[in-house]
């Protein structure tokens, strides 16, 4: 096992020097500067902005939107993975290139898309309308934008952790009269569940601080589309800087909650995959029956 070695020499001094100023100028000076402005004009004003209704419904969105759109892409991301990972069909290579579209899509286009797709005029406007449902310039269409978006994060998070572990101990299960059921809760999923906290933890990052394909598709309407990056966005725009860098403020807290949790997981992941290369292969079949509750 290879160990990292101390720097040496002016040079490594160097770049270490630059790579600090680096980040400390262009990432820990501007996340420091935002509570400063929120700040700016005391705590009074900073939890008065923060206590604002349309705050308070920006924030609630946000929540449940996220709330929505992770769990969602929790159940068809390990779907997308689990089928990529386990059969080989026509067409796999094209399922490939659809899941990583969110990524290569600029947001705004996916917004219109939507509103092509929903908006009046739309394809879907007609259907819609005659049974009074709403999505453009509503609360469904923010969520839909931002699943959209957000979709390609669990499922690849998933596919990779999948992938690098292969099916043995799928087979071993599935010879020892396992059920699909059993297969997944008791195999599959331990083997995958911090690849899946890594995907949900980044694509909750992303549902709360999606700005391009919302801004589209939620048509602005304070205290009832506007998301927190939104919201910001209006009141930086009415010159209330106090209350858009409280609201920023929240934002940058979640991130670095998010990043917190992030480092978390992957050192359980890469602790995960140590025990995982270091189990002896003779112990797979009698580690599946134990797992199974003893089944034949």
């Amino acid at each position: 096992m290879s160990h990292a070695q101390a720097p040496k020499g002016a040079l490594a001094k160097l770049l270490i020097g630059a790579s600090l100023a680096f980040v400390a100028l262009f990432l820990v000076l501007p996340l420091a500067l935002v509570f400063v402005s929120a700040f700016a004009e005391g705590a009074g004003a900073y939890f008065e902005a923060l206590a604002d209704e349309e705050t308070w419904s920006a924030v609630k969105l946000t929540l449940l939107t996220a709330a929505i759109s992770v769990p969602l892409n929790v159940v068809f991301g390990v779907c997308a993975a689990w089928l990529l990972s386990k059969y080989d069909f026509w067409g796999k290579s094209a399922l490939l290139t659809v899941i990583d579209l969110p990524f290569s899509v600029s947001p705004v286009i996916a917004g219109l898309v939507f509103v092509l797709l929903f908006g009046s005029g739309g394809w879907f406007y007609s259907a819609l309308s005659a049974a009074d449902v709403k999505i453009i310039f509503a609360v469904p269409g923010v969520i839909i934008a931002t699943t959209f978006v957000t979709f390609p994060m669990v499922a690849r998070e998933v596919l990779g952790v999948m992938e690098a572990q292969g099916s043995d101990e799928e087979e071993a299960a599935l010879t020892l009269g396992a059920s699909g059921w059993q297969l997944f809760t008791r195999v599959t999923l331990p083997k995958i569940r911090w690849g899946v906290a890594y995907g949900v933890i980044l694509s909750n990052a992303r549902a709360m601080g999606e700005f391009g394909a919302v801004s589209v598709v939620s048509g602005h309407i304070r205290g009832e589309t506007n998301t927190m990056p939104l919201h910001i966005e209006i009141l930086y725009g009415e010159y209330n800087f106090v209350g858009a860098f409280a609201v920023a403020s929240l934002l940058t807290l979640l991130a670095v909650v998010t990043l917190v949790l992030k480092q978390w997981v992957e050192w359980r992941t890469a602790r995960a995959a140590r025990g995982f290369e270091g189990a002896p292969a003779e112990d797979s079949l009698e580690g599946q029956r134990a797992l199974l509750g003893g089944a034949p």
